[in-house]
């Protein structure tokens, strides 16, 4: 597997946190959280393949867990706290059930990718808006459908305030719009039985963030993984959609020191 484009800051010798990106970013969404977690942590934050910077398409099936696998052990690293969101929580819990003593504790933050039980009619329509646009090779207007049903979310307009977090995801995303565009024919792999039928493997304490103004079909992700996992606290931001860490950035940061804090080494 190739090890993903990634960078590495904080002290030696500390608890390594990983960060795993949403899918309508890339590593560049821990941009605000970098400082605060780097001062305390050894943090390794990961571009997944085909999004930001690893842009190598794979030979077989698209693997993200066999890829941050292969990440890690090029980097050393043997026990890690992992931080996902959206998509990044799916392949996260993923780690965590396939490789369960290199995951040392979870947080799920919107959780998305795998970890949804359900095509919500919400998701659906979003799905339809962003298919259309990619047929009609309008990459304006795909990225435009997951700026506003992602980062507003189905319950809001898009406010001026929120403009530069749009325009953040704009790029991000179009970026992984470029990169795999001729990867069509890119298989996925998936763990068998699927993470959903296997919550209660991950055993390790696990905190789960959620978006009061989040898409129904992440709020049933929300809901299996509490119900399903043994360790599980669930905190919710009512104020905020699928990119809480854009939208609080320095709560979320305190948020997720604490939990660190929190956690025998």
């Amino acid at each position: 597997m190739t090890v993903l484009a990634h960078d590495r800051g904080g002290p030696s010798g500390t608890p390594t946190v990983l960060l795993l990106h949403a899918g309508v970013a890339d590593r560049r969404m821990w941009e605000p959280q970098w400082p605060a977690l780097t001062a305390e942590h050894d943090v390794v934050r990961v571009d997944l393949r085909g999004f930001g910077e690893s842009t190598v398409r794979p030979d077989g099936a698209l693997d993200p867990v066999a890829d941050v696998v292969a990440t890690l052990r090029a980097l050393e690293v043997e026990r890690v706290h992992v931080v996902g969101c959206s998509l990044g929580a799916g392949v996260a819990a993923e780690l965590a059930v396939a490789h369960p003593t290199l995951v040392a504790s979870l947080v799920l933050v919107t959780p998305g990718g795998a970890l949804i039980p359900e095509a919500t009619e919400q998701l659906r329509t979003f799905g339809r808006a962003e298919d259309a646009a990619v047929e009609a090779d309008d990459l304006d207007a795909a990225v435009q459908a997951n700026v506003d049903w992602w980062v507003d979310g189905p319950h809001r307009d898009a406010d001026p305030e929120r403009a530069a977090v749009r325009s953040e995801v704009a790029q991000m995303q179009r970026r992984a719009f470029e990169v795999t565009a001729d990867w069509d024919d890119v298989a996925e792999a998936e763990l068998d039985p699927p993470v959903l039928e296997r919550l209660a493997e991950l055993v390790v304490p696990t905190l789960v963030l959620a978006g009061g103004l989040d898409l129904d079909a992440i709020g049933l992700a929300v809901q299996a993984v509490v119900d399903g996992v043994p360790d599980v606290r669930l905190e919710t931001w009512p104020d905020v959609a699928h990119l809480p860490s854009l939208e609080r950035p320095d709560d979320f940061a305190e948020l997720v020191l604490d939990w660190l804090r929190s956690q025998p080494r």
